[in-house]
């Protein structure tokens, strides 16, 4: 039995559909819109008069509300835009002289936060180190990426989950070796907060940047960033945001001409923010706590594996890690016409996705059923075998 599914019922799109792509944006909770009402009506009722009632604390209570799952502490997350805003915070936070003039990356890191990176590192004088990919292509050679953190890196910024193969990098590891060389470390977490295990006192990260949109089931515009409360002394210097605004300032409404950045993860801070998103970002997580993290892990391992016996059953390319331990939330696996027939699973509400030089990725979460892997997989030999897929030839559209 399993008692995971109890949780299904909150969900309203599981009734309609076949979820399977929670690594991508995860199902919203049914409460989510009682969330969302309530942001009305409070803007509605109270006008103005809710940034003092509520609004203006949001997102750092929204941030405690995401601490447990990442064992921090109350007061230690910030919500901000999104992850590639998160990096751009934190490298306009971080001196580049002195001889630390380096940024260590992968080349299996997402796109845009290494296009965040790479951007702020120009401008401040610094450059970037970018550790290719192992020669499976799914994974990166940890030996080679601590060899690049030496005595000139000021920061290693990589992913803890790669978002390509679900490769899970041994992120304690590479802290350790970072510290040893004097270095920080940023993780993005976005990929793995939520289906496995995340402890940042366990890692020993500095920074650890992530999004409810996935794995936490809270809709766009909520990433959160933790910052050490002791990364100022591996620092050996302030760490204060250039990358900044009002909200950030600890006395805000005093409207003052320089900025004096506030303590915890208010410093953290911009502008005004985003308060819809900070609504719907509430439920999900509280859910994915109520469910429990060590068996929402279980519960992962164990259909992933399925998956790709299923995968390997029929001879189809498995882009995946097989060691359950490396192996995040997501298995994608090649098939012949791969667009095509992902298209096609779409069309019949099998929701997956796909991706270039991966193939059809499939994502369980603790509200998948044994039931709908089985299904998913024959709907593909379904669509293979009558050619059902050839509907959506020639028509390449933008992947989402």
């Amino acid at each position: 039995m399993d008692s995971l599914l109890t949780f299904r019922s909150e969900f309203p799109i599981l009734d309609r559909s076949t979820y399977l792509v929670s690594n991508s944006l995860g199902a919203m909770p049914r409460a989510t819109a009682d969330r969302l009402a309530e942001y009305a009506e409070v803007w509605a009722t109270r006008g103005v008069r809710a940034w003092a009632d509520a609004w203006w604390e949001l997102p750092v209570r929204v941030g405690d509300v995401i601490a447990p799952l990442v064992g921090a502490a109350p007061n230690e997350i910030a919500m901000v835009a999104n992850v590639s805003v998160a990096h751009a915070a934190v490298l306009s936070a971080l001196d580049f002289s002195g001889g630390r003039d380096t940024v260590v990356m992968t080349a299996l890191d997402f796109p845009s936060v290494r296009y965040a990176v790479e951007g702020m590192a120009a401008r401040m004088g610094a450059r970037v180190v970018v550790v290719p990919a192992a020669e499976d292509g799914l994974s990166v050679d940890e030996d080679a990426l601590c060899a690049a953190i030496d005595d000139r890196t000021r920061l290693v910024a990589i992913s803890h989950v790669l978002f390509r193969s679900a490769y899970v990098m041994d992120a304690a590891r590479v802290v350790r070796h970072a510290h040893d060389a004097g270095a920080l470390v940023m993780l993005d977490a976005y990929h793995s907060v939520g289906v496995l295990p995340v402890d940042v006192r366990a890692l020993g990260c500095d920074f650890l940047a992530g999004g409810v949109l996935k794995w936490l089931c809270g809709g766009p515009g909520g990433c959160f960033l933790y910052a050490a409360p002791d990364v100022e002394a591996r620092a050996g210097a302030p760490v204060r945001p250039a990358l900044t605004g009002w909200q950030a300032h600890e006395r805000p409404f005093a409207f003052e001409d320089a900025m004096s950045h506030a303590a915890g993860a208010w410093r953290w801070l911009s502008g005004t923010p985003s308060v819809p998103a900070l609504y719907a970002a509430l439920e999900g997580p509280r859910l994915v706590h109520a469910a429990g993290i060590a068996e929402v892990r279980a519960k992962s391992e164990r259909q992933t594996a399925r998956l790709i016996a299923l995968a390997d059953a029929r001879g189809y390319p498995v882009h995946a890690p097989r060691d359950p331990a490396r192996r995040g939330g997501t298995v994608a696996f090649d098939v012949p016409q791969g667009y095509e027939v992902a298209q096609e699973l779409i069309a019949r509400d099998i929701v997956i996705d796909y991706r270039p030089g991966a193939g059809i990725r499939v994502a369980p979460h603790f509200y998948t059923s044994d039931e709908e892997l089985e299904a998913a997989v024959a709907a593909i030999d379904e669509i293979l075998a009558t050619g059902a897929w050839q509907r959506h030839a020639g028509r390449r559209a933008v992947v989402t």
